[in-house]
């Protein structure tokens, strides 16, 4: 038997700033542009009840662990519910077993943030933001980290939406935070626009975006998730989290190759690439350079063991046992 640590959300919630999750999961991505393994999400759809379940992993040898994401959504119950098993990377023993439900806007946030800090440019104090929910939120709050903007323009169809989230991060920030009437509005003379929605359309349009314009789009998870016009992916230095799942499921990507506009070989690199050095990213002010960020194990392994040790050294969480396979299996 081996003792394995069972985290709930309540208990890691308070244990990690914004900046914490940005540092961990930048040194992930550097750590598989080195060639640690990591795989795109396989994802598995029931049609009635509607719903799905979702795994993805990646190990980080330096980090000293492995696993990822198992979660599932819908089913009758509208909802969603994060699992997360974290594994020690040399021994393979389960270490913890976290809910990942309050870490997840922040690591997934902490993605966007390393690729803003990777590509968009020095001089960057003016963003858009696309959107007003915890994505949103956690975008923003981790982006914060990187460059001190100046002025955040936000904007959601709802417009008590878009006016709640801009009042709570005038509070939280230095930025001069507004909410505003349009996409356009909000993108216009922008440095940086992230969009974080479920549209399956665009919710930009190319014509907005600058020269120089760095665009982080979070909500790039299914074919039909389509938060960029394919002219925008067509004219951008385009770098996706995992270059492997492209053509799975990167759904501007895929749009912009529907059209005719790129194929495969117009992904300039993935992010870990990028961050290990091996691609220069952004080589001009004028270059318009897109994130396209789906979603992985990288980002949930580093904060998970981020979570994981920093709970152990507090002594949180209730200790869970788990049989080795020798013993379940040969009954001893």
């Amino acid at each position: 038997m081996t003792e394995t640590l069972f985290l709930t959300s309540a208990d890691v919630d308070d244990l990690a700033d914004h900046a914490d999750y940005v540092a961990v999961v930048r040194d992930a991505y550097r750590q598989i542009g080195e060639g640690a393994p990591a795989e795109p999400r396989t994802l598995l759809y029931n049609p009635d009840p509607a719903g799905m379940l979702t795994t993805y992993a990646a190990l980080l040898p330096e980090t000293g662990a492995m696993g990822g994401y198992t979660y599932s959504a819908g089913f009758g119950a509208g909802d969603a519910w994060f699992m997360t098993p974290l594994f020690d990377a040399e021994s393979g023993e389960p270490l913890a077993l976290l809910d990942g439900a309050s870490m997840n806007p922040f690591k997934t946030g902490a993605a966007g943030a390393t690729a803003v800090d990777a590509l968009a440019r020095e001089d960057a104090t003016e963003i858009a933001v696309i959107g007003s929910g915890a994505q949103a939120g956690g975008q923003l709050a981790t982006t914060a980290t990187v460059r001190e903007f100046e002025a955040v323009r936000v904007f959601s169809p709802t417009p008590d939406n878009r006016e709640a989230f801009a009042s709570a991060f005038d509070d939280r920030l230095a930025a001069d935070v507004s909410a505003v009437a349009s996409a356009s509005d909000a993108v216009a003379g922008a440095d940086v626009v992230i969009t974080a929605t479920n549209a399956s359309d665009p919710v930009i349009d190319d014509a907005d975006v600058e020269p120089g314009t760095h665009v982080t789009a979070m909500g790039q998870y299914n074919p039909e998730k389509n938060e960029l016009p394919p002219e925008l992916i067509a004219r951008a230095t385009y770098v996706p989290d995992i270059r492997k799942r492209v053509r799975q499921d990167a759904g501007s990507f895929l749009a912009a190759v529907a059209a005719g506009l790129v194929d495969e070989d117009h992904v300039a690199a993935d992010l870990g690439e990028v961050v290990a050095g091996k691609h220069p990213g952004r080589t001009s002010d004028d270059e318009v350079t897109v994130f396209d960020s789906g979603g992985t194990g990288i980002e949930t392994v580093a904060a998970a063991h981020m979570l994981y040790t920093r709970a152990n050294d507090e002594g949180r969480g209730e200790t869970i046992d788990f049989a080795p396979a020798s013993e379940a299996l040969t009954g001893r």
